[in-house]
């Protein structure tokens, strides 16, 4: 009688097998940062690794396209460990990554914490950052809980400044329909930004002639002739906003600011040095066949790592 079969345990992870050419050198840095970003760990040399499941296929599928397209070789397989190494040593790397990340958040918050009043938008900032560590935090890393409490007791304290500050007019910002003069450049495109980064992450935008249009309900113009937010004084239109939205009190996105008020009014008042390179990256984004919505999207990514940049120096 033969013995009965013994049932195979499920495969519990997606693993990454991949060799790179050696040029281009660059090809080596974007791959080991894609595997960063979504989270995969390395497993004695032999490959990287993820918990099976769809998002993890959609991932490494990806990967491997790029690594291809560079002129690697690649492959993702189903993995299950059967013996000189066990599932809890993965998991242990997946939680050791996580860990690390998670302590540098939580060494910021002290420190925010530390300060009798900390930014919003820095607190803003650090709750992102926690996000997107927890949706690659696969196992429940121990010092996820700690830097979650220290960015809620931010939150709190925040509370009631925002409460006191509710006539700031950042309210009757929210909901709306934003209206500026078609074929976006510098001063537009950098309030469509801070406007979907800092004030409205969900805010719609209408594209209108420079002339005739006549607002409807709800909508609020920026940077166009009679609009609600537009230059005051020496004060370009971003700087405005910035004041009418409280968000004076954030050192990048006032360092955007001083470059697009250069740019803009064309009167070097600040002379940052970072100005002539942004005016010719936005003047690449604004090719005369691009559409306004492909404008935003791509000035929004430029703008979002120089704030990023801008950021990390000045924490």
């Amino acid at each position: 009688m033969k013995p009965a079969a013994r049932a195979m345990a499920p495969c519990r992870w997606l693993m990454l097998l991949y060799q790179l050419p050696s040029q281009p050198a660059y090809l080596r840095t974007k791959v080991w940062r894609r595997l960063q970003s979504i989270g995969a760990v390395p497993v004695r040399g032999s490959g990287y690794v993820l918990p099976t499941g769809d998002e993890a296929r959609e991932d490494f599928h990806w990967l491997v396209g790029e690594i291809v397209k560079g002129g690697g070789e690649a492959a993702v397989c189903e993995a299950r460990l059967i013996d000189g190494m066990a599932d809890a040593e993965i998991e242990a790397q997946f939680n050791a990554a996580r860990d690390e990340a998670y302590a540098m958040l939580i060494d910021e918050a002290r420190a925010l914490l530390e300060q009798d009043a900390a930014p919003a938008a820095a607190v803003a900032r650090l709750r992102r950052r926690f996000d997107a560590q927890v949706a690659l935090d696969f196992f429940a890393a121990r010092r996820r809980e700690p830097a979650e409490r220290l960015i809620r007791q931010l939150e709190e304290r925040l509370a009631p400044r925002a409460a006191a500050q509710g006539d700031d007019g950042r309210d009757e910002l929210i909901g709306r329909v934003w209206v500026t003069r078609e074929r976006l450049f510098v001063d537009r495109l950098a309030c469509a930004w801070a406007v979907k980064r800092f004030i409205d992450p969900g805010a719609r935008f209408k594209f209108v002639p420079a002339q005739g249009y006549r607002p409807e309900p709800g909508e609020l113009r920026f940077d166009m002739f009679e609009g609600e937010i537009g230059h005051e004084g020496d004060r370009c239109s971003l700087e405005v906003l910035v004041d009418r939205a409280g968000l004076g009190g954030d050192a990048a996105l006032a360092a955007i600011a001083e470059i697009v008020h250069d740019i803009d009014l064309k009167d070097e008042k600040f002379g940052r040095p970072e100005t002539a390179g942004l005016f010719q990256l936005l003047k690449g984004v604004c090719a005369p066949d691009r559409p306004d919505e492909q404008r935003v999207a791509r000035a929004g990514a430029i703008f979002n790592d120089l704030y990023d940049g801008f950021a990390r120096g000045t924490a």
